[in-house]
């Protein structure tokens, strides 16, 4: 009889802990020592740091392939033997002016809505002269020398197209290396050039590694 009384007591007890409910479980204690607490924080620290330096990469990798430098696919055969179909080349944007000579990428879309590549014969300003019997195109009266280009002129199947022009205030005029089988400013739906279409200028051929070259 006195244990039951002394079990009843107890529970009386018990149920009058202030703020602990009849029968509630004792609060088991934090068992992890001090060492492993800071190891655990010092661990989600880096995982942090190391999701914001990759979100930085990735940012400023985007933002590098967007305003400064590209890779661009060469399409076609129309800058042979400079550059073939396939080539990868890096071209460079920031801060770009074309000027002649250069290898520009450009977007035309009254001809198609891919990129295009060109070499610049001539800039704002300049007179643009083709003479396809004596196979010279002439800037301001002077001919061009072309080593670049893959073969002797003919006239296109479309004929002659633009071939004595003065390039307007802010455009030039571009033509592939391949004349023969290049659409470029001669060829009414490109025409002269906006240079505001201008993309950049090829810096190099960066794959495949056989074709590597500067521009």
């Amino acid at each position: 009889m006195e244990n039951w009384e002394s079990e009843l007591e107890q529970d009386r007890n018990r149920a009058c802990v202030p703020g602990q409910p009849p029968d509630a479980a004792p609060e088991q204690p934090d068992r992890r020592s001090g060492a492993q607490i800071r190891k655990e924080a010092s661990a989600g620290r880096e995982l942090y740091q190391n999701v914001r330096m990759l979100v930085s990469m990735m940012t400023l990798f985007v933002l590098l392939f967007t305003f400064v430098v590209r890779i661009i696919v060469v399409s076609g055969p129309s800058m042979e033997d400079t550059l073939h179909n396939g080539d990868l080349i890096l071209v460079w944007s920031l801060g770009y002016v074309p000027e002649q000579g250069d290898v520009v990428v450009l977007t035309q879309e009254s001809y198609q809505e891919d990129s295009i590549v060109k070499r610049v014969i001539a800039v704002e300003g300049q007179r643009v002269d083709i003479d396809y019997d004596t196979n010279t195109v002439c800037v301001d009266g002077v001919p061009l020398k072309e080593d670049y280009t893959k073969e002797p002129m003919l006239i296109p199947n479309y004929g002659e197209g633009i071939n004595h022009v003065t390039v307007p205030e802010g455009c030039i005029f571009v033509m592939g290396d391949n004349r023969n089988h290049s659409a470029d400013s001669r060829f009414p739906s490109i025409g002269i050039v906006d240079v505001r279409c201008v993309i950049g200028r090829g810096v190099a051929v960066m794959f495949p590694f056989g074709h590597w070259k500067g521009l």
